[in-house]
């Protein structure tokens, strides 16, 4: 089952050009929609007016280097390990989720337009990548909705309550879980079964990828562009307009006013409210 290629199985009933197609109308819709999202939220203009302030604000200069090293700091950090959760549970779900959903559209793109009949014999590791993918997905996403999530962990909601904003997560985990059991009903042979989950497959993946402007798709674009252009403002000095931190080693710093009832405290006050996790609703 894993080795076999599920498109180029229904390659019979469903031409390799429609389904070639709806992957085309698909990343088309994700584009149109973040550019919708943009607009609408204002985050090109937002992200376009804050560089000219910090500019304007800046007491240093950054040199073309330094911009290429905070440019590497954020792929490494904010894209490729998710350094800015402190949850480390939390972070190992994202990551979870995230490469299985770039694994999962990667193969299938790669499946569908290199391998689209069993003609053309599929490589068997993309199918395995494919429900590696999927499986992926499922397992960070299971563990992010029923235990890690804020509403559910923190404060006491159960795990069924859906906002609009759970829009994004319920569809991506929807498409991984109804591919894999279509995936299973196809190598099983068994009728009807197969029809009616590869046609819950492709509803759902067609609510994930035409929902961007309602969901939080988006803002997978928005996050390494804000965690860059908060590392140049801290590069140039104009923070955002926000002071420079404190710091009790400096005579000036510590003799402030607002340092007042710090001079004489321990630079380590523990873990104050992170000693334990925020479960008491």
């Amino acid at each position: 089952m894993i080795s076999s290629n599920p498109f180029s199985e229904i390659s019979a009933t469903i031409p390799a050009i429609v389904m070639q197609g709806y992957v085309v109308v698909m990343f088309l819709m994700v584009i149109g929609g973040t550019i919708v999202d943009m607009i609408h939220k204002g985050s090109a203009r937002y992200f376009f007016e804050n560089s000219k302030k910090a500019k304007a604000q800046a007491v240093r200069p950054v040199g073309a280097g330094t911009k290429a090293s905070l440019a590497l700091q954020t792929v490494a950090k904010e894209v490729l390990t998710s350094g800015e959760f402190s949850n480390q549970k939390r972070r190992l779900s994202h990551l979870l989720t995230m490469y299985g959903f770039i694994i999962f559209v990667v193969t299938t793109a790669i499946m569908i337009f290199s391998y689209p009949t069993p003609e053309v014999p599929t490589p068997s590791y993309l199918p395995m990548l494919w429900h590696l993918g999927a499986l992926m997905i499922c397992i960070g996403g299971y563990w992010f909705w029923f235990s890690i999530r804020v509403d559910v962990s923190s404060e006491g909601n159960p795990w069924y309550r859906l906002v609009r904003a759970d829009l994004f997560i319920v569809s991506l985990l929807l498409t991984a879980t109804f591919a894999l059991i279509w995936s299973v009903f196809q190598a099983g042979d068994i009728a009807g079964w197969e029809t009616l989950f590869f046609v819950l497959f492709i509803a759902s993946s067609t609510t994930l990828f035409s929902t961007v402007l309602w969901s939080k798709f988006a803002h997978m674009f928005f996050k390494p562009a804000a965690a860059y252009q908060k590392r140049i403002t801290k590069a140039d000095g104009s923070r955002e307009n926000l002071p420079e931190l404190a710091d009790r080693n400096n005579p000036a710093d510590r003799d402030r006013h607002s340092m007042e009832l710090l001079k004489d405290a321990p630079m380590d006050m523990g873990l104050g409210i992170a000693r334990e996790a925020p479960r008491h609703y």
